[in-house]
C-alpha cells in the first residue's frame, strides 16, 4: 500500500495508507511512527539489494567491469524506486536499520572506483564525491525527460554516455580505441 503512494508520488501520510490498507490508524502508528520511517521500510529490500550487488561488484577481478556494473544497477534503482531518492538524500534516519545500509553502501562506490582508478581504466582526477552528483545528474535527467515506461533504457543510454565520458581512452595494439565497454571493463 506505502510503495503504490510512493509510486504514485503522493506524499507519505500515515492517515492515508491506513484508510488504504483497511487497517486502523494505531495499527499503522505502532509500527511506523512517523511518514519518514514507513518510507524508510519501503526502501529497505532495495538499499539491501544495492548493497549485496556492491559487495559482488567489488568480488569482480576487473576493475572497470565492477564499477560499471555496480553503476548501472544503482542507476535502475534510483529510476525504478520513488522511495530511494528520498531516503539516500535525508541526512537523518527514522530507522537504525537505514543507517546500517547507508554506512554500509556508500563506501563500496568510492572502493570500486578507487579500484578501477588504480587499474588506470578511469581518469585519475575523477573522485568519489564526484560520482554521487554524477549519478544524480543521470537519475534526474532519465525521471524527468523519458516516459516512465522508458527511464531504465533511458538511464542506461545516459550512464553509458557518462562511463564514456570518464573512462581513460585504451588503446589495441593497432592505435584503435576498443569502446568503452571495453575501457570500463566489460567484454566487448
Amino acid at each position: 500500500m506505502a510503495r503504490d503512494l510512493v509510486d504514485e508520488g503522493t506524499p507519505l501520510q500515515l492517515n492515508d495508507v491506513a484508510r488504504r490498507a483497511g487497517l486502523g490508524v494505531g495499527t499503522i502508528y505502532r509500527h511506523f511512527p512517523t511518514a519518514e520511517a514507513l518510507l524508510e521500510a519501503v526502501a529497505t529490500p532495495c538499499l539491501e539489494a544495492l548493497a549485496a550487488h556492491g559487495e559482488k561488484a567489488l568480488a569482480d577481478d576487473n576493475p572497470g567491469r565492477g564499477l560499471a556494473d555496480f553503476l548501472t544497477r544503482t542507476i535502475e534503482a534510483q529510476v525504478t524506486d520513488a522511495s530511494l531518492a528520498t531516503v539516500t538524500a535525508s541526512a537523518t534516519d527514522a530507522l537504525p536499520r537505514t543507517t546500517e545500509l547507508k554506512r554500509t553502501l556508500w563506501p563500496v562506490g568510492g572502493r570500486l572506483l578507487d579500484r578501477a582508478r588504480d587499474a588506470g581504466v578511469v581518469r585519475p582526477d575523477l573522485t568519489s564525491d564526484d560520482l554521487v552528483p554524477l549519478m544524480c545528474g543521470v537519475a534526474y535527467a532519465a525521471n524527468v525527460h523519458s516516459v516512465s515506461t522508458a527511464r531504465i533504457e533511458s538511464a542506461r543510454r545516459y550512464l553509458t554516455a557518462l562511463l564514456e565520458g570518464v573512462c581513460v581512452p585504451a588503446h589495441d595494439g593497432a592505435g584503435k580505441d576498443p569502446g568503452p565497454e571495453t575501457r570500463a571493463g566489460q567484454t566487448p
